[in-house]
């Protein structure tokens, strides 16, 4: 399996950058990981947000196969702990998907469009992060999930 992240905006805070990196540099040894950098659909007028999201989802679809899971990040999603994290991870694993495709929308969120593609909506909390925030904490997540899975250390 290989994990793809799609996410729109690009991330500009250097501690961001750092972290993301080092993070994505911890995870080659467990699994491959891309990150799918789109550009989001500026916003000129805010009765245009969602012909916006619909031209962001279609950006987004086009990243998409058809086999892929797809885990949309939400505020409306599910809230997991590390560990049921993980346990998805491993559940989406043996059942042999060979993609897993998670995506970040832009500020504004994401379409109803990719939201109903979505096999498995995630939230982080119920607090609201910069979208930025979201890429850095995903990775981190990701990375803890495959310490735990391994049984290795670092979770704690």
């Amino acid at each position: 399996m290989k994990i793809k992240i799609i996410a729109l905006g690009k991330i500009k805070e250097k501690f961001l950058k750092d972290g993301i990196e080092e993070f994505m540099k911890r995870l080659k040894p467990y699994i491959p990981v891309d990150i799918v950098e789109l550009q989001p659909v500026e916003i000129k007028d805010k009765n245009l947000v969602a012909k916006a999201l619909e031209e962001e989802a279609q950006k987004i679809s086009a990243h998409i196969k058809k086999e892929s899971y797809v885990i949309t990040l939400e505020i409306k999603g599910k809230q997991l702990s590390s560990e049921e994290f993980a346990n998805k991870i491993e559940e989406i694993t043996n059942c042999g998907v060979s993609e897993l495709v998670f995506v970040i929308g832009s500020s504004c969120g994401i379409s109803d469009t990719v939201s109903k593609r979505a096999d498995f909506k995630l939230s982080f909390s119920k607090m609201t992060f910069l979208h930025q925030f979201a890429r850095l904490l995903l990775v981190e997540q990701i990375y803890r999930a495959f310490k735990i899975l391994k049984n290795e250390t670092y979770h704690k």
